[in-house]
């Protein structure tokens, strides 16, 4: 308490931007502790924020303080999340307002819903029924309290019929939740059979939950070994303990047989998190998370900044996906995330995968973190015979992407009754599209980056800004007419040529513009399953995690397409997604195969993928990062400059490169124009700092950044680890 001031004195986190810190005094009898959510004043409005420590030193006289307005009827925010946003906020260099706001992602959530009005049976029989207060009474006889709305849509009455049988007597009112209660998982419902190295593996994470303490472990297992199935069993310990247990995935909008196989494992679909929510189920999820009812989350990568209440295990499925690092706003991954808010909340984390990120890889061989393999597939299953077929000696011909050895494979797959997917990772009809008379190429007005065809809805859009336009009729550039041709390959039209060459399949074309959000995702899955699509045409959106029992053949038709480009990952994220591509192939009893058509039959990469041998690939990718000092052994951070006004932005740019401090350790390289050099109308400009992997980063970044003031027009992030380098 303050000397001659008798108010308790508290600091509030704010979700903003900046200044997200204020302190303010607590009305006399207000109960004001750590974590709790309040309303405060902030200029002329009122805002939500949370306490965040208690008598704070102030430097200026503590009457100027204003009084918390109330305490919120919620939850308060664990020590735990508190910590975590901090941590957070420091290694991205962002504000703790910032972070603090993607926990305060919805709003409503912290005042309680009012509860509905209900009805049931009442005690007065003698009334003058009618026939619409005959249909409502015999509908009621089942004795359970209903909605009015439940009621009317039913029976087929008005509103003023459930309230006069209710004047009457005839219906007693009462309270009804306002919201649909949180299904409870049962982890001891029968689950499914494990083989003997699956018990194995389930049994060791299911210690590591039991011991209560963190631990990372990497559970590593090829395609189809039942890695999902081997999590549960952890996921089965945590709630016996009444713990919360949260997965990530990387795609949670197509997790339909993930939600599934939960299902049959556990009785009920577990309580969901993403982007495809609606207003009011993301409000009752988000209030059941910080109460502690929300028992198993699964979400995409925003859900790791959940209040949980009692968190006890994190899974980060496909830990590898590059989805789950976040570019804009406040960049983070989440896979690495993951392992900090374990650590601070002191329970472990799973990180699942047939293809582990380097980073991992090495922190599991040098200990840091435990590792458990799965060597085989379940049951019968068997891995796919993989053929490499080079495209310098199999030429599909002029306009045409498939080759003869994929086609005929394709017809003979066809032939036997079974299913076959044709895979490219590129959306639209066409990349490119150009004037054949000039060479004009169609570019975005406000980004550096060609349009993209797509057929489909007869438009030309930007993959990164969104813009959209029709082909004009005419070049820009030498006024020919008609003149505009497609140039290379794209998912609609390989599904173009595929209908020529095999006419009488049942084709589906699958990318992510194509398919959004869970129920698309179930039809699909339905579909596929029923064995209704005998050729699927997929982007990198149907490679990870679906099971298909007669999916025999995958070919993917243009394995070299990652590998292009300056990206230090490009090679490992190419091994990547053709080993999650190939593991669709062969899931079941039936012998699967995968033809990967490329132009360069020798790079280490396809080599890796026909001989199986991925350590010989992952060895020679470690002595290649470790000799150039990238990460896992050395440590990247990334400055983006950014504005509408090409000229202050490069004048500043190399004032701030004038600034750069200097090292052995270290080194800062640019100004230079980024690979994508305007997006969304923005020029722009960026700074790569490299050091040693025993360097502060984050220290080295403020001490260049400290007193440096950013002109208003011109935008800086900061992206420490990052994945994308355009």
């Amino acid at each position: 308490m303050h000397e001659d001031f008798d108010k308790r004195i508290v600091r509030v986190m704010l979700p903003m931007s900046k200044a997200a810190v204020y302190d303010y005094s607590v009305p006399h009898g207000m109960l004001a502790e750590e974590g709790v959510f309040v309303r405060v004043p902030l200029g002329p409005r009122d805002v939500n924020g949370v306490i965040w420590s208690l008598e704070p030193k102030l430097n200026f006289p503590p009457e100027k303080l204003k009084d918390i307005k109330e305490i919120l009827p919620c939850a308060p925010l664990c020590r735990e999340s508190r910590e975590f946003v901090e941590w957070v906020a420091n290694y991205t260099l962002q504000g703790s307002g910032r972070v603090l706001r993607m926990c305060m992602s919805v709003p409503d959530a912290l005042l309680p819903k009012k509860p509905k009005k209900g009805y049931r049976t009442g005690s007065a029989t003698d009334i003058r029924l009618t026939a619409a207060r005959k249909r409502v009474l015999e509908f009621m006889q089942d004795g359970l309290a209903h909605s009015s709305s439940e009621i009317a849509d039913i029976t087929g009455v008005s509103s003023s019929v459930i309230k006069g049988l209710a004047d009457v007597g005839a219906l007693e009112t009462l309270k009804l939740p306002s919201e649909p209660p949180v299904a409870i998982p049962d982890p001891d419902k029968a689950g499914y059979e494990l083989t003997e190295d699956q018990m194995a593996a389930a049994g060791k994470l299911a210690e590591a939950v039991r011991c209560r303490r963190f631990s990372a472990t990497l559970l590593e297992g090829v395609t189809g070994s039942g890695k999902t199935e081997v999590y549960f069993e952890a996921i089965a310990q945590a709630l016996r303990q009444d713990q919360q247990a949260l997965v990530l995935l990387p795609e949670i909008a197509l997790s339909s047989q993930w939600l599934g196989r939960f299902e049959k494992r556990f009785g009920v679909k577990p309580v969901e998190w993403h982007s495809d929510l609606g207003a009011a189920e993301r409000r009752r999820n988000w209030r059941a998370v910080i109460e502690g009812r929300a028992k198993v989350v699964v979400g995409a990568r925003s859900a790791l900044f959940l209040p949980f209440k009692y968190l006890g295990l994190i899974i980060v499925d496909e830990e590898h996906e590059a989805s789950f690092k976040q570019d804009e706003g406040i960049s983070y991954n989440a896979r690495d995330m993951a392992v900090v808010r374990a650590n601070i909340g002191k329970f472990p984390v799973v990180l699942a995968s047939a293809t582990p990120a380097l980073e991992t890889v090495v922190n599991a061989r040098t200990g840091k973190y435990d590792h458990v393999v799965l060597a085989s597939r379940f049951g019968k299953a068997s891995l796919p015979d993989i053929e490499v077929v080079d495209l310098k000696d199999h030429r599909p011909g002029a306009q045409r992407w498939i080759s003869d050895p994929l086609r005929e494979a394709v017809e003979t797959t066809l032939a036997n009754g079974q299913q076959a997917m044709l895979f490219i990772n590129r959306r639209g009809y066409a990349p490119l599209t150009l004037c054949d008379a000039c060479g004009f190429r169609l570019q975005c007005p406000h980004c550096s980056a060609w349009l993209v065809e797509h057929r489909l809805s007869k438009r030309l859009q930007c993959h990164h800004c969104g813009y959209s336009s029709h082909i004009p009729e005419q070049c820009p550039d030498c006024g020919e007419k008609d003149s505009f041709k497609a140039c290379g390959p794209g998912i609609e039209r390989l599904t173009e040529e595929a209908s020529m060459l095999f006419p009488d399949a049942r084709l589906q074309m699958i990318a992510s513009d194509t398919m959004s959000g869970p129920g698309a995702a179930e039809r699909f899955v339905a579909a596929m399953s029923a064995g209704e699509i005998d050729l699927l045409i997929g982007t990198q959106i149907v490679a990870k995690g679906y099971h298909f029992p007669n999916l025999t053949l995958v070919g993917i038709v243009d394995a070299d397409l990652g590998l292009a480009g300056g990206d230090l990952r490009a090679s490992e994220r190419s091994f990547q997604l053709l080993s999650q591509v190939a593991g669709r192939a062969g899931r079941a009893e039936n012998p699967g195969k995968v033809i990967l058509q490329t132009h360069l039959p020798d790079h280490p990469v396809m080599e890796a993928m026909q001989s199986g041998d991925s350590l010989t690939f992952i060895e020679s990718e470690m002595q290649m990062r470790e000799f150039a000092g990238m990460p896992p052994y050395g440590r990247l951070g990334s400055l983006i400059l950014s504005s509408v006004e090409a000229e202050s932005l490069n004048i500043f740019a190399r004032e701030l490169a004038m600034k750069s401090p200097s090292g052995e350790n270290f080194m800062i390289m640019g100004p230079a124009p980024a690979p994508l050099a305007m997006i969304r109308g923005r020029h722009r400009v960026r700074f790569l700092v490299k050091t040693m992997r025993d360097v502060n980063i984050q220290n080295l970044i403020r001490s260049w950044l400290k007193g440096v003031k950013i002109p208003s027009n011109i935008r800086l992030q900061i992206d420490i680890d990052p994945y994308n380098f355009m």
